[in-house]
């Protein structure tokens, strides 16, 4: 099987096509992607150390992605994924890479009769919805309570059953978008597609930053003594996210290109859920443990466009249908990242700077 992963040289993609590499080596794993994210680069050497074919391309251009020939498999995974890119100037780059680079891989996959795993985001979900949700404030974070106003919200999180009506930023509404263009082509071509809309995802070899990538980006910022903030709802640190282990995602995109008659036409949230849930607060006192070390962490109170208090990914449903669970920790996955940034120190010091 020939397998491409679009936005491989990134953080999620190159996990994948690594990971596929070693566990199929009947399978012929292609990567392109056009190297704009910082960091990119550094896993140039180790896609090609595995055997993993590299193409220089961009989805936003059609001709790019022919020159990758025939594939039987594409994994959807480039985005611009920064919320703050849209409010600060970027919603034509935004718009362009997720939706019409989506269109374009489904045109790719329709000319091949290819299946499509498309990576989307828990970030469709709509903003205003989310703020009406009702909260207990506890002594290191927000929860939800257990009677709320909206269909699909509990205790767990959000489900696939929450309503999608409202504004979402320009990047859920990209991915969104992109999402209807995957059922429409499953439809009217016949392919097997599969949505999964990831929560936070992090790991080693993410070149994590404050719109994207936070938990890395907060131990990145204790391990080289660097100032955070918390920002928004009072500056306390409370807000919280579901987070999910990269390879714990490999394992399930994995499967899914596996079976894929097993996931044909399915939508799933997929997330660490409530276990797999940090606060800041928490996050920090994690990061103090690991490394020993402290940081300054100013507070900011008001609350940045498109922010929600809490997001906790409800995959009942998900868990419904297969066997996969997240099998990593919260405070493994800061353990794992604390260790990739001290084997790798140099060379992620030169990506932050």
């Amino acid at each position: 099987m020939r397998v491409l992963i679009t936005g491989g040289a990134g953080f999620i993609g190159s996990s994948l096509a690594l990971a596929f590499a070693s566990r199929h080596a009947d399978w012929q794993i292609v990567v392109c992607d056009n190297l704009y994210r910082r960091g990119s680069e550094l896993n140039l050497p180790r896609l090609k150390a595995a055997g993993v074919e590299f193409v220089h391309a961009d989805v936003r251009q059609p001709a790019d992605l022919e020159r990758v020939g025939h594939v039987d498999a594409l994994v959807e995974c480039s985005a611009e994924p920064s919320v703050m890119a849209s409010e600060q100037g970027g919603g034509e780059f935004v718009v362009q890479t997720n939706l019409l680079g989506a269109y374009n891989c489904l045109e790719l996959a329709a000319r091949h009769r290819a299946q499509v795993v498309f990576l989307s985001t828990s970030r469709v979900y709509p903003v205003a919805a989310q703020e009406q949700l009702r909260l207990v404030e506890g002594e290191t974070r927000f929860e939800l309570a257990d009677d709320q106003p909206t269909p699909g919200a509990g205790p767990e999180g959000i489900s696939e059953r929450f309503p999608l009506d409202g504004a979402r930023t320009l990047y859920g509404a990209s991915k969104l978008a992109a999402e209807l263009l995957v059922t429409e082509y499953a439809a009217s071509h016949g392919l097997k597609t599969v949505v999964n809309r990831f929560g936070v995802v992090a790991g080693p070899w993410q070149m994590g930053k404050v719109d994207q990538g936070v938990f890395t980006h907060w131990m990145l910022s204790f391990y080289f003594g660097r100032p955070l903030a918390y920002i928004g709802y009072g500056g306390e640190g409370k807000q919280v996210r579901d987070l999910l282990h990269v390879d714990d995602l490999v394992d399930l995109v994995d499967d899914q290109l596996v079976r894929p008659g097993h996931w044909a036409g399915r939508t799933y949230n997929a997330g660490g859920g409530r276990a797999g849930s940090l606060s800041l607060l928490e996050t920090s006192a994690l990061c103090r443990e690991i490394t020993g070390r402290d940081v300054e962490i100013g507070r900011i109170s008001e609350t940045r466009t498109g922010d929600v208090p809490v997001y906790l990914s409800d995959c009942s449903a998900l868990f419904a249908h297969t066997d996969w669970r997240p099998r990593r920790s919260p405070a493994q996955i800061l353990h794992d990242i604390f260790d990739w940034i001290h084997d790798h120190e140099a060379l992620v010091r030169s990506a932050l700077t």
